[in-house]
This record gives C-alpha cells, sequence and structure tokens, in this order.
C-alpha cells in the first residue's frame, strides 16, 4: 500500500511538473526572426523605431537593403537572403516592399507570418501602379515627380522636394522628412508596371496596418487588399510612413504575427 501511494504520489509529481513547466518552455522558446523590408524612397532607416522595440523585446531583426530595380530581381534577392536564415521568419514591408515580400515568400516554409504596413498585396498579375490608381485619392503621380535618367533606357523616380512631405511623410517632423527627402532610394520606374507573380498571401497568415491618411496609396486600396488577402486588419491615423510616425502600434501588430 505503502508503494502504491508512493508511486502514485510520484506520478502526481511529475505529471504536475510537466503541466508547470509546460509555460516555462513556450516562454524560453526562441523568437522569430523578423525582417524588415523597405519601400521605394526610402531605406532601411525608416524602421529604426519599429526595430529598435522589436530588438528590446528580444526579437531578432534584419532590416536588408531593397534594391528597388525590379518586381522579379528584387524579390529574388530578398528570397536569398531568407535562405541564409534558420527558424521561423516574420517578413514585414511598408509600401513597394509589399509586392516584394508577396513574390519572394512564395516558396520559403519559414516564412510563417506577412506583415503589411500601407503597403502593396497583389494578386498574380497585377501591378503596382493598377493597384495605386485602382480608387482615388494618390497625390503620387508624375508631377510629383523627378524622372532621371540613369542608364540606356533606364529611368529612376525621386519624389520632388516640394511635395516630399505633403505626399509621403505629412505627419513627421519637418526636419525628419527634409533628411528622408535627401536621402531617398529611388525606384526603377519599370517596377510600376511589372506584373507581379504567384502571391505568398494564399497560403500564408498576414496582418495590415492600413494608413488612414496616406496620400500615396488610397487607405481605400489598402482596405481592398488586405480584406482580399484575409488579413487581420488595424487601422491607425497616419501617413503613408505609419511605421515612422506610430512605431508602437506597428511593433505591437509584429509582435502578434510572430506570436
Amino acid at each position: 500500500m505503502t508503494t502504491r501511494r508512493t508511486i502514485l504520489a510520484g506520478s502526481t509529481v511529475a505529471a504536475a511538473g510537466a503541466f508547470l513547466g509546460a509555460p516555462a518552455a513556450q516562454a524560453h522558446k526562441p523568437k522569430p526572426t523578423v525582417v524588415l523590408v523597405h519601400g521605394a524612397f526610402a531605406d532601411a532607416s525608416g524602421w529604426n523605431g519599429v526595430a529598435a522595440r522589436l530588438v528590446r523585446d528580444g526579437y531578432p531583426v534584419i532590416a536588408p537593403a531593397n534594391p528597388l530595380r525590379s518586381v522579379s530581381g528584387d524579390a529574388a534577392y530578398l528570397a536569398s537572403v531568407l535562405a541564409t536564415l534558420s527558424g521561423p521568419v516574420v517578413l514585414v514591408a511598408h509600401s513597394y516592399g509589399g509586392i516584394v515580400i508577396t513574390n519572394a515568400a512564395a516558396a520559403n516554409p519559414n516564412v510563417k507570418a506577412l506583415v503589411y504596413v500601407a503597403a502593396f498585396v497583389p494578386d498574380q498579375g497585377e501591378t503596382l501602379l493598377g493597384l495605386q490608381t485602382k480608387y482615388p485619392g494618390s497625390r503620387l503621380n508624375e508631377a510629383a515627380l523627378d524622372f532621371r535618367p540613369y542608364g540606356e533606357g533606364l529611368v529612376d523616380g525621386y519624389i520632388k522636394k516640394e511635395v516630399f512631405r505633403d505626399v509621403f511623410a505629412g505627419d513627421v517632423p519637418r526636419a525628419t522628412a527634409e533628411l528622408m527627402w535627401a536621402g531617398q532610394r529611388p525606384a526603377d520606374a519599370r517596377t510600376l508596371g511589372e506584373p507581379s507573380g504567384a502571391p505568398a498571401w494564399r497560403t500564408i497568415p498576414s496582418w495590415y496596418l492600413v494608413a488612414r491618411d496616406d496620400q500615396v496609396l488610397p487607405a481605400a486600396a489598402q482596405r481592398f487588399m488586405a480584406q482580399r488577402a484575409g488579413s487581420q486588419v488595424r487601422e491607425v491615423a497616419a501617413s503613408h510612413v505609419a511605421m515612422i510616425s506610430q512605431p508602437d502600434v506597428t511593433a505591437e501588430i509584429v509582435k502578434r504575427a510572430a506570436r
């Protein structure tokens, strides 16, 4: 009888230990790597506020340079970066970066979530220009752009200084917007009309942060793309650069996707 009680007691303690240990094991489970992808007219520094919050909370973070040369080429480059990472990945994109992650993640089983921040979420065959002009409201038109040749038959597009803040970053300090304009990285004009490939969002869960005051990609277009992709959606009063003006909200969405 004593032996039986001892065995039962030992079993109970073991079971309780396993039960109590489960949350501890989950708490020590490695966090996914967060890959932050910038869009056109920007660089990876636009993610600094979000990255700082994620790093503080223990997330591995990288923010690679997006070449901004072509949809297929940029997606292939990002896919090569992702191939160097082990373990689960959360892909986060702003603006043009959305079409890049939509293509780059399609064949990578490590990508567990997609997060779009005022970003393009194309279906197969769609283009940036087609989605940007699907609904009225965008102020990023030819009059707002400065086109500069950089090779034979090749043209880069920059946002003109006099409209940069109003169109692109209306809710950041003027001094910050001036630095953003000075350091903007242009996109090859061909990216506007290049069709997107098979979309990763058909098989990977997605989240979307709608910027209601966006003057580049109308909020109506953002809502349309997010709903079509079945994304979990949050809206915020922000300009196109919501990750800069609203880093707390953006980081929280990324962490939700990572969980």
